[in-house]
Parts: C-alpha cells; sequence; structure tokens
C-alpha cells in the first residue's frame, strides 16, 4: 500500500507543477499573468486556433488525472486506516 501511495504522490506532485505552467500559458482575457512569462510566446502559440484547442484540451487532461490521484490518495488512506473521521 505504501508503493501505491507514493506513486500517487508523486503524480500528484508532478501534475500539479505541469498543471500551473499550463495554466499560465493560457491566453486569459486580459492578458495577465500569461503575458507575464513569455508573453510573446503565448501570443504566438494562441494565434492558432488550433494550437489554443489543443493547449486548452492538454490543461484539461492534466487536470483531471490530478483530480483522479488525489481522489485515489484520499481513498488509500481512508482504507489504510490513517484516517480517523
Amino acid at each position: 500500500m505504501d508503493v501505491i501511495m507514493n506513486v500517487l504522490m508523486v503524480i500528484i506532485a508532478i501534475t500539479s507543477v505541469i498543471a500551473v505552467m499550463l495554466v499560465l500559458l493560457n491566453r486569459g482575457q486580459g492578458g495577465g499573468l500569461s503575458d507575464m512569462f513569455g508573453g510573446g510566446m503565448t501570443n504566438s502559440l494562441n494565434s492558432s486556433g488550433m494550437a489554443s484547442k489543443n493547449l486548452i484540451r492538454l490543461t484539461v487532461t492534466v487536470i483531471v488525472i490530478w483530480v483522479i490521484a488525489v481522489v485515489l490518495y484520499g481513498l488509500a488512506l481512508r482504507f489504510n486506516g490513517q484516517i480517523v473521521v
């Protein structure tokens, strides 16, 4: 059980960092943080409709993987007997 929990924790950590980077790369309504880090790059990425859609799909996929990993980690904690409710 400890191996599964360690793997889930690594997945959570990696997907958290990737999700933050992808959210910052997405074009915001007013520019904001997305222009702070490589504004020229985000403008060129978002100039194409296909690139923007793929970036959004990738962001949603990473966030869904993160949510599933968090839920599985919570279930592993619950059934491992480490949380007392």
